[in-house]
């Protein structure tokens, strides 16, 4: 069994995910803004191909700062579950649907719909 990761990086990178950093936001906005129209990927696959792994809460804030300056409805919960509840749920999966993502109950086909990010690829 593999040990967890360190009690105090993850107290770092927590309080660090908090300051203000134009070029981190500018990245997780970038990488948002890459997935192409019927493509999902996952708040923690948007922050680590932004560079920023374990920040997968700093992108939640970012999405809901951008407004629909952003297509906020590609970015899912792990597996392809839709975090956002009642009536903004309801909004992002139709958003999706419309695009041509398909569901398997409850969650994105992620099988189908999963965007395979490439750092290098990004601007």
């Amino acid at each position: 069994m593999r040990p967890g990761p360190d009690p105090k990086l993850l107290r770092r990178i927590l309080r660090d995910g908090m300051r203000p950093s134009e070029e981190r936001d500018a990245r997780i906005r970038a990488v948002v803004a890459s997935i192409p129209r019927g493509k999902v990927a996952t708040y923690g696959q948007v922050a680590a191909a932004a560079g920023y792994p374990l920040y997968h809460r700093l992108v939640v804030r970012i999405l809901r700062q951008a407004g629909d300056r952003l297509p906020w409805q590609r970015v899912v919960g792990a597996g392809g579950e839709i975090k956002l509840k009642r009536e903004a749920g309801l909004e992002q999966r139709r958003r999706l649907e419309l695009e041509g993502v398909a569901f398997r109950g409850r969650r994105v086909d992620m099988e189908r719909h999963q965007f395979r990010l490439r750092t290098w690829e990004l601007p």
